[in-house]
């Protein structure tokens, strides 16, 4: 029986030249999966010719663009996840998406192997692997540019040599991973990190000193998810790409960020994520009015402890999966309407309200008609401080007997 291999396939040199180098290591068959996530450039038929060019038996292209954004983006913003408490998990919320699809290929196929194009360096090899062990333990994982010491050189010359439709000739000195919720930009001359990003390496948002009038904008929540922009009922889908559009305009969302990968080095990366932005600051100040303290505080742990596990590659482990019963009770009643402003590279928040508000006018008021009762403050902040004031006695006592 002829050997099959699924190939995770971007279109680009790596992924391109992967197709006849696997069928000649493996002496099967390769078949090409292509997915699209919001990332934009070519169009996924010629990206699907292009593997059949290369020499891929098959090659499949999937539009996935309506559920990343509905059930990857926007499970990400309910747990305002930053990773680092800065960078938006734009690659990291992909991957287990992607080989969701290359799972269902390879039985589609009859595959027992599955390859993607990662090197040995970075995270995107983990959370790959790790989602393909959690799904499909039976396929065995062939990694070219880990596990041949694929370079780019090497991938270049093999490429010329086979005569592969690949132009290598106005090859970005970046590495560059984009999709729906963001943009991840490395390598080159980045890698110094004393160096100053440049201009022509932004691509989602426009410099935020470029003089344009405030956007407002008005997003709707329901259970935590945005359901509308400025009173117009929209898909995930349709608010992402608006939101990345409109803050992406006005500057926002640019990182520059040294991070601590997986494998244990720190890496420079630059990162734009407009609406990722903007909609996790919306998020985070709607849940402000509607839950309640206590909740707020453990979740803000648990946000961070689903962010690690997403940027980890564990997105389908079993406490991921516990932690989303956990964020699905607390945004029951994160519902309501929240106004920013997009402006300067910030996305400022100016108004909020809710019927599931906790916000009382009457007690937070200064002013006449203050219902808030004082003459309660005083024993209460006698008790609540009171341990302290024990301890402290207690510490003066022990020191005055030594």
């Amino acid at each position: 029986m002829t050997e099959r291999v699924v190939l995770a396939y971007s279109g680009g040199l790596d992924t391109s030249v992967a197709i006849p180098y696997l069928a000649e290591q493996t002496g099967g068959e390769v078949i090409a999966v292509a997915i699209d996530v919001g990332q934009d450039g070519e169009d996924l038929d010629v990206i699907k010719q292009r593997a059949l060019d290369c020499g891929a038996t098959a090659a499949e292209v999937v539009d996935a663009r309506d559920e990343f954004a509905a059930e990857y983006c926007i499970p990400a913003m309910r747990a305002n996840a930053l990773y680092m408490d800065r960078y938006p998990l734009v690659s990291a919320l992909s991957r287990p998406l992607i080989v969701k699809y290359l799972v269902q290929a390879a039985a589609k196929h009859g595959a027992t192997i599955v390859s993607h194009g990662c090197t040995g360096k970075g995270n995107d090899q983990v959370r790959f692997e790790v989602g393909l062990a959690a799904l499909a333990p039976h396929l065995k994982v062939i990694a070219p540019a880990r596990d041949f010491a694929w370079t780019r050189d090497k991938a270049i010359a093999y490429a010329e040599s086979k005569g592969l439709p690949i132009d290598v000739s106005n090859k970005s000195p970046y590495s560059i991973d984009q999709n729906l919720w963001g943009r991840a930009v490395e390598t080159g001359f980045l890698e110094d990190i004393w160096n100053a990003p440049i201009e022509d390496i932004y691509a989602y948002t426009q410099n935020p000193d470029s003089g344009l009038d405030p956007d407002e904008v008005t997003i709707t929540f329901e259970a935590g998810v945005p359901v509308a922009l400025d009173g117009e009922t929209k898909t995930p889908f349709e608010i992402i790409t608006e939101l990345n559009s409109r803050a992406g305009a006005q500057g926002v969302g640019r990182l520059d960020m040294v991070e601590d990968r997986l494998v244990g080095i720190k890496s420079r990366e630059i990162y734009e994520a407009p609406a990722a932005i903007a909609l996790i600051a919306a998020h985070q100040e709607l849940e402000n009015v509607t839950v309640e303290r206590d909740l707020a505080r453990f979740k803000r742990s648990i946000d961070q402890r689903w962010g690690e596990l997403v940027y980890d590659g564990l997105w389908f482990s079993p406490l991921k999966n516990a932690l989303e019963s956990f964020i699905d009770d607390a945004q029951r009643h994160v519902t309501g309407e929240v106004r920013m402003v997009l402006h300067g590279g910030r996305a400022t928040v100016t108004g909020r309200r809710s019927e599931a508000s906790l916000y009382d006018f009457g007690l937070a008021t200064y002013d006449e008609g203050d219902q808030f009762d004082q003459s309660l403050a005083r024993g209460f902040v006698e008790l609540w401080g009171l341990p302290s004031k024990l301890a402290s006695a207690r510490d003066e006592r022990i020191k005055g007997t030594s």
